[in-house]
């Protein structure tokens, strides 16, 4: 019992410091984690071609995304709208 109690008690912790996150850093977490999202889809469209030129441009491509999203994802967290500007498409 003593254990269901404090992993509630855990549980309940959990929650309130997730509540905790101001909107701006909810924005950023979005940001990076849809990055992250597309990074990995390119990176297993690189794994499966057979071109090594093509994987390689995937891969760079994956980077870009993710370096371009912490730009933003930082923007963000520091008061700005995450309207950095990208030559990376879909971002």
């Amino acid at each position: 019992m003593k254990i269901l109690v404090k992993a509630a008690a855990a549980a309940g912790l959990l929650a309130l410091a997730a509540c905790n996150n101001t909107p701006a850093e909810n924005k950023a977490d979005n940001i990076e984690s849809n990055a992250e999202n597309v990074a990995d889809n390119l990176e297993d469209a690189a794994d499966n071609t057979s071109n090594e030129a093509a994987s390689d441009a995937l891969e760079n491509r994956a980077d870009a995304v993710r370096e371009k999203a912490d730009e933003k994802a930082e923007d963000v967290r520091e008061g700005g709208n995450g309207s950095v500007e990208s030559n990376v498409s879909g971002m």
